[in-house]
């Protein structure tokens, strides 16, 4: 500790408390109160109501719930699965070799999102990569930006592996396809759910890109919510917003309980 006495502590920790209520608990509040709002014209709000919440769940917002995660989950499996076998192959190389090429990777990561949608939508606009108007463009634009941290997930968790028991999976026999199934995928997979988890929770959020590139039917709720509060209507923006923080932080915890269930074995 760099704080020794107790008196310095408790200032420490009162500061600490006051920042934490005030940059992140007060917002959150907020959004909550204005989620059940009637009429909020003073300090705080004249009447409250749960409409806001029932029309999250019907028409145009129940759509983009459902986009969210169709996207969140089909592209967060995808960057897995591309992030696995590139940390796989990228194992076999020499550590020269894997600097270089995972800066390659982390690339995406370091490029606004905004910047990648713009190069996504003149990419795929005109020729034969068509892709403009439909599910792919705004999926391909989620892959590219959960990539880099999938495999950067996945790559810690095989060198956290040892080679021994890769090597005593050979001495007795095993097939590289054997040892593949058997023995590292087995021990690699605490690491790929925690992998999958942050790059779902960061595609459940994702914005800008996503506002340059989505096509009619699939508004995401990020989009969704920045239309109703442009619109002006906080008070269902702020609903959608509490159901997205709620269903990303539901899915976090279960998929960090199997994470942890499997690390346990």
């Amino acid at each position: 500790m760099l704080i020794w006495s107790s008196k310095s502590r408790v200032i420490a920790a009162t500061i600490a408390i006051c920042l934490f209520s005030v940059i992140f608990l007060l917002p959150l509040v907020i959004i909550l109160m204005s989620s059940f709002s009637q009429q909020w014209n003073g300090i705080l709000p004249s009447g409250f109501t749960f409409i806001h919440f029932v029309n999250a769940f019907r028409g145009p917002a129940w759509d983009a719930i459902l986009s969210s995660l169709v996207i969140g989950f089909s592209a967060s499996l995808f960057a897995l699965i591309c992030g696995l076998c590139a940390a796989l192959a990228l194992r076999r190389h020499s550590p020269k070799i894997q600097k270089y090429l995972g800066i390659a990777f982390y690339l995406p990561s370091a490029i606004p999102s905004v910047s990648i949608g713009l190069g996504i939508l003149v990419a795929f606009s005109q020729g034969y990569l068509q892709m403009n108007g439909t599910f792919w463009i705004i999926f391909s634009a989620h892959f590219v930006l959960i990539s880099a941290f999938t495999f950067s997930n996945v790559s810690t968790g095989l060198a956290r592996i040892s080679p021994d028991i890769e090597n005593v999976a050979f001495s007795l026999g095993a097939s590289p396809w054997y040892r593949l199934c058997h023995v590292t995928l087995p021990l690699l997979m605490p690491w790929m759910i925690s992998a999958l988890a942050l790059s779902l929770s960061l595609s459940l959020g994702e914005l800008g890109a996503t506002m340059m590139l989505y096509p009619p039917g699939w508004a995401t709720l990020p989009v969704s919510i920045f239309s109703l509060t442009d619109r002006g209507n906080i008070a269902d923006g702020s609903a959608l917003t509490v159901i997205l923080v709620g269903m990303t932080l539901l899915l976090m915890i279960q998929l960090e309980r199997i994470a942890k269930r499997l690390s346990s074995r």
